[in-house]
């Protein structure tokens, strides 16, 4: 899906300028979705002519996908630092938190962006962008989790693949309550006030709790 991506061309001009063209799209596709983004405007805004924007990006899929490799990389790297940390699981856990908490009401677009590949109503291109995003994110929870289950930090019935696809739901969730209207309005109606009237240390705190019952919590 990414193999007609111009990836030579984008990659000669400077950091600085990488960064503000694709701040321009991220703008233009986080407030306008992916179907009525205009390359052409983006173009524009970001002060390059469409034929040297088609030099850098072959297609709007290819555009789009380097501003979703870019917002996902700022979680990634975070993630990998602590998931890659010698902490038991439930400090990881809480270190997560934090960071999309932190990163969440930092990169609102970025957030936004993510959103609207959930929303993607082309199945052929909703599958590529999931393989795209989500492949190096679950490997970083299924290894943890798979650790912790080895070194008895977890109840011992747990399914790694299952508990990771959980885990990162429950943490997907958390990002779009800080940034998209539905899942803001959502999470207004259960708490009752609105997310920048929630103190972060409380999210952190309640979520952990839940998190920590279900890794440890066993009948037996």
């Amino acid at each position: 899906m990414a193999g007609t991506h111009h990836k030579e061309a984008f990659d000669k001009i400077s950091e600085t300028r990488q960064n503000e063209i694709l701040e321009i799209a991220i703008e233009e596709f986080s407030s306008k979705g992916y179907k009525n983004a205009n390359i052409n405007i983006i173009a524009k805004n970001a002060g390059i002519s469409i034929g040297l924007m088609y030099k850098y990006f072959a297609t709007k899929d290819d555009l789009f996908l380097e501003c979703i490799s870019r917002g996902i990389n700022i979680l990634q790297v975070t993630l990998e630092e602590i998931m890659k940390s010698r902490n038991k699981i439930l400090k990881k856990a809480e270190l997560v938190i934090r960071a999309t908490c932190k990163l969440s009401r930092q990169y609102k677009n970025y957030i936004k962006l993510y959103n609207e590949i959930t929303a993607e109503k082309d199945g052929e291109r909703a599958v590529a962008f999931a393989r795209e995003i989500e492949s190096q994110t679950s490997r970083f929870y299924i290894t943890a989790i798979a650790q912790a289950l080895a070194s008895g930090d977890v109840r011992q019935d747990l399914n790694p693949r299952l508990f990771a696809f959980f885990l990162d739901n429950l943490l997907l969730m958390l990002q779009f309550s800080f940034t998209c209207e539905y899942y803001k309005e959502r999470l207004s109606i259960y708490t009752g006030v609105d997310v920048d009237e929630l103190d972060d240390e409380e999210i952190v705190t309640q979520l952990l709790k839940f998190i920590e019952s279900a890794f440890t919590f066993s009948k037996e």
